[in-house]
């Protein structure tokens, strides 16, 4: 492979031009056709094979369009003062808006909250639910502007008004302002580390390339997969960090081969070649972890898997082609301007950008003095590691999931005032609802057994009020909503389904009919319960599967089964971490979190697979270093504080890039990504700089040689994968040779 990809970056380099205007034709292709597609899905999600979901189904079935019906807006009105709003003045405001309501454009009706009893005991409150014709990405700005009007129409008759619904949801997306913070961090780090405005914002550029074209291809395909807007922020956050890391490595190496004296070309064809066959087993690992996710058996899951893999896979094709070729324009502007003035008769003088020499003997850098105090310390070292993050772990063991609504949105938004303002006139539990549907084609009298199955559900402690049941137009099968008196995401509610259906045997055999729990908060505590089952299995998964690809890299028994262990404590770390913030609430104002609650159920198995990724692209890089320093006649000990001399400043501004842009995201409204942008840079944090930096060395050392023991038939069966670019070898030991591009000269 090193070889190969050594033969591509001479070839990029040298044919810069056509790799420029391929990339610039596929970013046409994809953004011409990403103007013309419709857009992203609003999807609902689902999880075949769950109760709710098969509830859903059956009521579909047999009532057809029911599941598929439009979007709607749900506008709150609430008396001033201790009025109510049936009384006089206020009664006729409320009237009028519902009137104006029904006039806005794609309206289909308009449920009057009289007429429909949508009005709280109390009189305080009620709620007029407007039905749309077209789904909610469908809704125009003039449909939501409508709703807009009539609210402010009936405030002014002094109400307060508040609007929700899925259809007053203009859509996600990436909004620009993360994107501008991560990036904004990510320059002052790589010009920090680099020292170089060139060599600063080339992964920049490159990664802003390959963002645009994963980008445009998800809106391209956004409509025909039914990808959501949260997949395209995703999309941008792992694209964009992922995207300077790659470039940074290969970047930093062909900057120190620059340093030792090869021509452009020859250092641009062993960078790729070498810190290029990381990024691609980097890249890989991360493909697999997130296409990996289609085994838990979530649609949405999975399509954001792929969307995301295929997000890295531009990621890693634009740092092996686009970043050599823009070496090839500009192939010393990159350089640190020492090196630059430096040159002796045409030739580099031997100045690492890293810091030290290239071999064993000099002064070091801050990474070889920081490998030292470790060898002289491991087990201080790696007990305060372990103990640390162990102890971060701990509040994983409460992770609770589920689908947390409009309740864990800022109150500055609209949606979540109309939240608490139904919950307040109408109980907690009035915002999520259980659908009870009835299967009565057994049954000999399906209304007196649908009676049955209502006057038992809404007897169960927790239910507060049941509707009456709506019978299709067979008569055998009816639905009817449960009202538990708790909120969505309180446990009490789970425990409340888990009741219902845990008394379910005996309810259908006195009412000779069947019935299934369903609706949003069921559905939600089903996906919930799902995926908590299958977070232990997938984390063994891609922990075995770490295990075997760096078997295959460094050839090596017991590195790898340290770097999967190192890879769990981290991610149970940044679990915890999670738990104490979003959950429990611990500093949670800091990070914006007006509202704690469960977990959303798709972070953590989400987060694994990309950390999984992440902390394997940095045990490459650092370690993949000090087992090429000991297979050439370094000792155990000295061959971590090579690795640390030559790799230690580059992966840590890689991690601190990628806590810089995921910790950008931690200020959007969406909470996945809010959720995902915290525990990604939560979980980078301690992998990066406890883990592979604390932990490895600690081990390494106080494993000495037995670190690099592989069995003479398990060595004889492993295939060679030259990560290190091993096969380079020959070539690195040339002297330098000329410069087919003549006298340098200072680009800048």
């Amino acid at each position: 492979m090193a070889t190969f990809l050594y033969r591509l970056g001479r070839a990029a380099f040298r044919r810069r031009g056509l790799v420029v205007l391929v990339w610039l034709g596929v970013l046409v292709a994809v953004a011409v056709g990403a103007a013309q597609a419709q857009g992203p899905s609003d999807e609902e999600f689902s999880m075949p094979g769950i109760e709710s979901q098969k509830a859903f189904d059956l009521m579909e079935d047999r009532f057809p369009g029911t599941a598929a019906d439009g979007a709607t807006a749900k506008v709150v009105f609430v008396a001033p003062g201790g009025r109510k709003v049936t009384a006089g003045d206020t009664r006729k405001a409320v009237e009028d808006a519902v009137a104006s309501l029904g006039s806005g454009p794609q309206v289909a009706g308009v449920a009057d909250p009289f007429e429909s009893k949508a009005v709280s005991e109390d009189g305080s409150t009620a709620y007029a639910t407007v039905t749309y014709k077209v789904e909610s990405s469908k809704v125009t700005d003039a449909g939501r502007a409508a709703v807009d009007k009539a609210a402010d129409q009936a405030r002014a008759a002094g109400l307060t008004v508040e609007t929700g619904g899925s259809a007053m949801d203009g859509g996600g997306g990436p909004g620009g302002t993360a994107e501008i913070v991560g990036l904004s961090a990510a320059a002052v780090v790589l010009l920090f580390t680099f020292g170089s405005m060139a060599a600063a914002g080339l992964p920049l550029l490159t990664a802003i390339v390959g963002v645009a074209v994963s980008l445009f291809a998800i809106l391209l395909l956004a409509g025909p997969l039914g990808l959501s807007s949260d997949t395209i922020t995703l999309g941008m956050m792992l694209g964009l960090a992922v995207g300077i890391d790659y470039a940074l490595f290969v970047v930093s190496r062909y900057r120190e081969e620059r340093g030792r004296g090869r021509a452009p070309q020859e250092a641009a064809g062993v960078a790729v070649g070498t810190a290029g066959s990381a990024v691609v087993f980097a890249g890989l690992t991360v493909v697999i972890a997130l296409s990996g996710l289609a085994v838990v058996g979530i649609p949405t899951l999975t399509k954001m898997g792929l969307a995301a893999a295929g997000t890295v896979a531009v990621a890693v094709l634009v740092a092996l082609t686009v970043v050599p070729a823009l070496l090839g324009f500009w192939p010393n502007a990159v350089l640190a301007r020492r090196t630059r003035k430096s040159r002796i008769r045409g030739r580099d003088r031997v100045v690492l950008p890293s810091g030290g020499a290239p071999g064993a003997g000099g002064r070091g850098n801050l990474g070889t003095r920081w490998a030292r105090f470790v060898l002289r310390r491991p087990v201080a070292v790696l007990v305060l590691g372990v103990v640390g993050l162990g102890a971060l772990a701990v509040p994983a063991a409460s992770l609770r999931l589920g689908m947390p609504g409009d309740e864990a949105k800022s109150t500055a938004t609209t949606e979540r005032r109309a939240y608490d303002a139904l919950a307040e006139g109408f109980g907690p539990g009035f915002n999520g609802p259980l659908t009870i549907v009835v299967d009565a084609r057994g049954a000999a009298d399906p209304q007196s057994a649908v009676r049955t199955i209502s006057d038992r559900i809404g007897g169960t402690d927790g239910i507060v009020s049941v509707s009456q049941a709506r019978f299709n137009q067979a008569g055998d099968t009816a639905v009817f909503r449960a009202t538990p008196s708790t909120s969505p995401t309180d446990e009490k509610t789970k425990t409340l389904v888990e009741t219902i259906r845990r008394d379910r045997p005996a309810v259908e055999k006195q009412a000779s009919a069947t019935f299934e729990v369903t609706g949003t908060t069921a559905l939600n505590i089903d996906i919930a319960a799902k995926v908590q089952s299958a977070l232990v299995p997938y984390l063994a998964v891609v922990g075995g599967l770490a295990v075997v690809l760096l078997l295959l890299v460094f050839r090596s028994v017991l590195v790898p089964v340290k770097a999967a262990l190192g890879f769990v404590l981290s991610v149970l770390a940044a679990l915890g971490a999670l738990v104490l913030v979003f959950q429990e609430g611990h500093a949670a104002d800091l990070f914006g979190v007006e509202q704690t609650g469960p977990i959303m159920s798709l972070m953590p198995i989400f987060m694994m697979g990309i950390v999984f990724g992440l902390a394997m692209d940095y045990e490459v890089f650092l370690v993949s270093r000090m087992r090429e320093a000991y297979t050439h006649g370094e000792s155990a000990g000295q061959a971590v504080v090579s690795g640390f001399r030559h790799s230690a400043r580059v992966v840590t501004a890689a991690a601190l890039i990628m806590i810089a842009v995921f910790s950008g995201f931690i200020g959007e409204q969406g909470g996945l990504i809010k959720m995902l942008g915290f525990g990604l840079a939560a979980a980078v944090l301690f992998d990066a700089f406890v883990v592979r930096m604390a932990i490895v060395p600690a081990v390494l050392a106080l494993l000495g040689d037995r670190a690099w023991w592989l069995p003479a038939w398990l060595g004889r069966v492993l295939p060679r994968v030259d990560v290190e670019g091993a096969a380079l070898g020959h070539a690195r030991s040339h002297s330098p040779s000329p410069d087919p591009d003549g006298p340098v000269q200072a680009h800048v």
